[in-house]
């Protein structure tokens, strides 16, 4: 199992706090009665977020496996769990 990268985990956490600060000021807006449409703009844009965090994960991954020396999957199979992958985050 291929570990991620220093620079990579540092771009995902970042992604990821903002994604948590997005969620607060979404139950803060139904705390607030704002409008459903507000909210689900917001929603979306979460989704959006965690969907290129997602993207960002999958693309470390493959980098990684392509360029490991040590790596014995064929790219056949690489392709096939790489696509299994993609498919989970959409």
């Amino acid at each position: 199992m291929q570990r991620i990268d220093e620079q990579t985990k540092m771009k995902i956490q970042h992604r990821l706090h903002r994604v948590e600060g997005q969620v607060r000021g979404v139950q803060r807006m139904l705390d607030d009665g704002r409008e459903c449409d507000e909210l689900l703009q917001q929603l979306a844009a979460i989704r959006s977020a965690v969907h290129n965090t997602a993207i960002l994960l999958a693309r470390s991954y493959t980098e990684s496996c392509l360029t490991d020396p040590d790596m014995t999957i064929s790219p056949r199979k690489l392709t096939d769990r790489l696509l299994h992958l993609l498919d989970r985050v959409d």
